[in-house]
């Protein structure tokens, strides 16, 4: 009978873990599709609310500044209130701030709501990535790691744009904010009947107002810059000038004001203690500009180059999709399972992200779905190998004092690094476009023999279609203007195929010649623990490189 009891017992609270984290998968696709809303709806959008592009820009601007505000703020919202409340308060605010969205077209208030749905969804990330690593054991990680990764990094990715495709052609823009309020009621609905094996007594410290008026303007700063710079030409727009000396003023009186804190403060400072997290937190910065660079230049290019619909550019990354989540699984199940080093499937990744992007510069006016599906399939791979292993990395040593504060700052690099990848990859495509356009145009003389030829074909062509002779040897000229510039643009995308693939041929050497260092710093303030005391030389943490989840 005590047998039977205890069974019974132990299958309820694995009932309620997983509803727990069902429930935590579930808010992170409300904040996937509000996150990439605009990548495919931008058209519709703007046509609805009359909207110039700098208007709709805020749109952007808001929803990103203010996620990264939510990620720096949200360890000290964990640090005042239960981890499970933050994240049904910022789900629920996410699903009504979305239904409001699907009604309105006052661009005012969507520019309102933006703010709110991205500090909302920056929250409800960073809490139920903490919330998964504080209830769980650390032996069930990798698993549990790569299901949050299925919501907070595949579902954006690959299942957000193809939804939304078909939302836009088959109904409105409206709908895609429709769609998420059903699964913040759902995924309000299983945290509250989930069970949640954390300690209630909470430990609060005075909220750092100084240091988050500090961030948040740096924050806001610089997500305008790097959004908006390329449109503004960079620093020949005195505003982006301006903005950039401001945010970094702003970033270092931040940082010298943290100091000062002594540990009170939004940045906690032993996080760096880690050689693990500090490496981890470097490259960051690398994976998010390659999964924002390709998620951004993919149907980018199917868009502007091969004329895909909404629907066909949506579901061009959706078979990737599959593919992630394999890696993913499959990287969980060597770590957990094979007790291999988190480490070890980092060079995979980064291997066919590599050759994926090479396969894509090839691309031309004429490729089309089969042409891309092979190395868009290997992306998906390569990302799934990369993501799992520098999230456990970077985790897996961190206590339950720091933990949220280095999910939230890994995240807030993340991030930072998808801007700036996009915004090189913008500036790239629109200078080269221009050049391959001077160089193409100059080669496309009005006396050679191919140019003749063409332009005679083309004007006969149009003049049986019913054109006069003048008018269809003009169009004739305009058409041939607009083969040259077509086939400038497809040069210039695949110019940014290979941008990102030489990213990692440059990154790689330095980020292993980081590892080493920090490793090597690591193992002197192991060894002199007594000596470097006070000096700069913190506790010296296991290495994820052998750590195994037991």
């Amino acid at each position: 009978m005590t047998t039977l009891a205890t069974a019974t017992r132990s299958h309820g609270r694995s009932t309620a873990g997983l509803l727990l984290v069902a429930g935590i998968v579930l808010a992170t696709l409300t904040e996937a599709i509000a996150s990439t809303v605009l990548s495919l709806g931008r058209g519709d959008i703007i046509g609805d609310t009359y909207a110039t592009p700098d208007e709709f820009a805020w749109l952007d601007i808001g929803y990103t500044a203010l996620k990264l505000i939510g990620f720096m703020i949200a360890p000290s919202l964990l640090n005042r209130f239960h981890p499970r409340d933050v994240i049904i308060g910022a789900t629920l605010v996410m699903g009504l701030a979305c239904g409001i969205a699907a009604i309105t077209a006052r661009l005012d208030l969507l520019v309102a709501l933006r703010f709110i749905q991205g500090f909302a969804g920056g929250t409800l990330l960073i809490g139920g990535q903490t919330l998964i690593f504080l209830a769980y054991p650390r032996a069930h990680q990798p698993i549990l790691q790569a299901l949050f990764a299925m919501g907070s990094v595949v579902a954006p990715a690959t299942i957000a744009p193809a939804l939304q495709g078909w939302l836009i052609d088959s109904q409105s823009w409206t709908w895609i904010f429709f769609s998420i309020v059903p699964l913040a009621l759902a995924a309000t609905g299983l945290l509250l009947i989930a069970d949640c094996p954390l300690p209630t007594r909470i430990r609060h410290r005075p909220f750092d107002w100084i240091g988050f008026s500090l961030i948040s303007a740096t924050l806001f700063c610089f997500t305008y810059v790097f959004s908006q710079g390329s449109r503004w030409d960079w620093f020949e727009e005195p505003r982006i000038l301006w903005l950039t000396v401001i945010g970094a003023a702003a970033l270092l009186a931040f940082l010298g004001q943290q100091v000062l804190a002594k540990g009170q403060g939004l940045l906690d400072f032993t996080l760096f203690n880690s050689s693990d997290f500090t490496f981890a937190f470097i490259v960051s910065f690398v994976a998010g500009a390659a999964l924002f660079g390709s998620a951004f230049l993919i149907p980018a290019f199917a868009l502007s180059v091969l004329a895909f619909t909404p629907t066909d550019a949506g579901q061009l990354l959706l078979p990737s999709g599959a593919l992630f989540i394999g890696a993913l699984l499959i990287a969980a199940y060597l770590m957990q399972a094979r007790r291999v080093p988190p480490v070890a499937t980092v060079p995979f990744g980064i291997l066919m992200i590599m050759v994926a992007m090479w396969m894509l510069s090839g691309s031309t006016s004429e490729s089309g779905t089969d042409d891309m599906m092979a190395a868009i399939l290997l992306r998906g791979l390569g990302l799934g190998f990369l993501f799992l292993s520098i999230t456990l990395i970077a985790f897996s040593d961190l206590n339950r004092r720091n933990l949220a504060s280095g999910i939230g700052l890994f995240n807030t690099g993340r991030q930072l690094g998808g801007l700036m990848g996009v915004a090189a990859l913008q500036t790239l495509i629109e200078h080269n476009v221009a050049a391959n356009a001077v160089v193409l145009g100059a080669s496309v003389t009005g006396g050679g023999a191919a140019v003749i030829e063409r332009l005679t074909t083309t004007t006969a062509m149009l003049a049986v279609k019913g054109m006069d002779a003048a008018a269809a040897s003009q169009g004739a000229t305009s058409l041939l203007g607009r083969v040259v510039t077509g086939q400038s643009t497809v040069i210039a995308f695949d110019t940014a195929f290979i941008a990102v693939s030489l990213l990692f041929v440059i990154a790689a050497p330095m980020l292993v010649g980081i590892k080493i260092g920090l490793s090597r710093y690591a193992k002197a303030c192991a060894v002199r623990p007594s000596a470097d005391e006070g000096k700069g030389c913190g506790r010296s943490l296991p290495s994820a490189s052998t750590l195994q989840f037991k």
